[in-house]
């Protein structure tokens, strides 16, 4: 379902639509190298500004021409310049990945107003994924902040924008709200979005506890759906969640399989796949549910 016109940059300034990709990827790689900063700083409460990146073996400072995103680490080969470590490979995956993610973004909503937000929302939940593959947390210091932006999101964009951004608005029971300004329908749906999102994962966690005796969820997803239900609303945070829980339902299927000793207790982040799933359904959400709903429902 589109919501708003798209504009291109073509169209715009009259510039080849392939060179805004060009663009798009190369300050995805940037934006990259600095969630490699996040990625290793955050979880270890390390300044994200200070000091400035070095080699973790050598300590010997980066140099700005050996920190160009995938390129650097191509020409060195995947080594440090000074001691010969090995770089890990999650530093150009990462660069890629989010440099790749940020041209699909850029297809899927054009230069719109919406396109930083999108932008922004998926840098996090990269930043967000790796965090969680590592360390299985999900940082209050990107959590908390990115429901507050959510929340502000949903308030700004009706007051200063004449397209409708959200798609929940569109359906009950934000619809019951006719007549309501815009921006309170708005934050009233992205409110229902958090409760359905972060609510329903903490009930269902807080119900396998009480039954199993062994915590199914940490506060960490709670508070990650809290944000996601904000920006995406209710509809598309059901689709994360259902999203997540197959894909992470299949990984911990292939991983039980792969075990020698199998372990139905295996620990698998689920933040991991929350993350996949909300990324899908803020680029593809309403398409996916427009066709179920077409194909099985109507």
């Amino acid at each position: 379902m589109t919501l708003f016109a798209m504009a291109s940059l073509e169209a715009l300034l009259g510039i080849p639509e392939f060179v805004g990709y060009i663009f798009v990827f190369v300050f995805g790689a940037a934006i990259g190298s600095f969630l490699n900063v996040v990625i290793y700083r955050v979880p270890n409460e390390m300044s994200i500004v200070m000091p400035n990146s070095a080699c973790p073996n050598c300590k010997n400072a980066i140099k700005p021409y050996d920190n160009i995103p995938i390129l650097s680490w191509l020409v060195l080969r995947g080594k440090c310049r000074n001691c010969k470590e090995p770089i890990a490979w999650r530093y150009p995956a990462v660069e890629l990945l989010t440099a790749l993610v940020f041209c699909l973004v850029y297809w899927q909503f054009g230069l719109t107003p919406y396109l930083p937000v999108a932008l922004a929302f998926s840098a996090a939940m990269i930043s967000l994924v790796f965090i969680d593959s590592e360390h299985m947390i999900l940082p209050n210091v990107i959590t908390y902040p990115m429901f507050a932006i959510a929340l502000f999101i949903r308030v700004v964009f009706p007051l200063v924008f004449a397209d409708n951004y959200f798609s929940d608005t569109l359906f009950a029971p934000m619809t019951w709200m006719y007549g309501f300004p815009a921006w309170l329908v708005s934050l009233a749906g992205a409110l229902l979005g958090a409760l359905v999102g972060g609510g329903s994962l903490w009930l269902i966690g807080e119900i396998w506890q009480r039954l199993r005796g062994v915590e199914a969820m940490g506060l960490g997803d709670v508070k990650l759906l809290f944000g996601i239900g904000a920006l995406l609303g209710w509809r598309l945070t059901i689709l994360t969640i259902f999203i997540g829980a197959f894909t992470g339902a299949l990984a911990g299927v292939i991983l039980i399989s792969r075990q020698k000793e199998k372990d139905m207790q295996t620990q698998i982040p689920f933040g991991i796949f929350l993350g996949i799933g909300s990324f899908v359904a803020m680029l593809f959400g309403e398409q996916m549910i427009g066709w179920y709903l077409n194909r099985f429902i109507n």
